[in-house]
């Protein structure tokens, strides 16, 4: 990860990591259908002061990672938002997201460069920093739905990452693409019970292999909701590189099926 972190440097993983233009890749590719529906894409922060949003939505920045104000009906009632340290996850209720608030966040993020320097993800320093609010997706009842990453090398699932509880008690767990249970940690707990397989997970996995076609490795991350597959995001690099797996034998596991090249071009 850390050598493809160094010599990768295509205008293709920019597109990846930047979230304006990966939607623009996936439409190409898959279809438009499978990407949330968007609100709003703005230069400016001040935007957010004069459009009239629906009452549920995610708002984040195109430019990094790790941050998004979700703002749902689901919301615990006591959450609010960041008065400071604002690059978080943050899921809060409609009256506790006033404009002016999510301006003064969103001006924030516009104002940093993400990324640690060209040895860490310098990937994020080359996409032009804007702001998009999204469709917010709901799970069962209304709730967050899990993420189900999945790792695609050289055009095929090998693993797949689930998530759940990001915004509580927060599990992961990993699965072959047969859905055999992995018996990996990657920090957080397994949940408990495990997670049931997805319904339209083969479907998953036919999108994420297509998505990955014109890379050696990739990361897809979707969201299988009661009506649809939805797209999150396309990951480069992911948590830097700085993966806790334990037992520390699925580092060479993870990398069994990924034969790096020598140079990208």
């Amino acid at each position: 990860m850390r050598y493809k972190m160094l010599r990768d440097h295509r205008p293709l993983v920019v597109t990846f990591a930047d979230k304006a233009a990966v939607r623009d890749y996936v439409a190409a590719r898959v279809g438009a259908e499978c990407l949330p529906r968007l609100h709003l894409l703005a230069d400016d922060a001040r935007s957010l002061m004069s459009t009239d949003l629906p009452e549920e939505f995610v708002l984040k920045p195109t430019h990094g990672s790790g941050a998004a104000i979700v703002v749902s009906r689901s919301a615990d009632p006591n959450a609010r938002l960041p008065r400071d340290g604002s690059w978080v996850y943050r899921h809060v209720s409609p009256e506790h997201a006033p404009p002016a608030e999510l301006a003064r966040i969103a001006q924030d993020w516009l104002a940093q460069l993400y990324g640690q320097g060209p040895n860490r993800e310098w990937v994020y320093g080359r996409v032009p920093r804007r702001i998009l609010v999204e469709e917010f997706l709901a799970g069962g009842g209304g709730a967050i739905p899990r993420d189900v990453k999945l790792f695609v090398f050289h055009g095929r699932c090998h693993f797949i990452q689930v998530d759940e509880g990001r915004f509580g008690r927060r599990t992961q767990d990993f699965f072959r693409p047969d859905w055999t249970p992995m018996p990996l940690s990657g920090g957080p707990p397994w949940a408990d019970p495990p997670p049931v397989r997805p319904t339209r997970l083969d479907g998953m996995i036919r999108l994420a292999q297509t998505l990955a076609a014109e890379t050696d490795f990739v990361r897809v991350d979707l969201y299988d909701l009661p009506e649809r597959i939805v797209f999150g995001e396309l990951t480069s690099f992911p948590a830097g590189g700085d993966s806790p797996f334990e037992p520390e034998s699925f580092n060479a596991e993870f990398g069994r099926p990924w034969v790096v090249p020598r140079r990208y071009r």
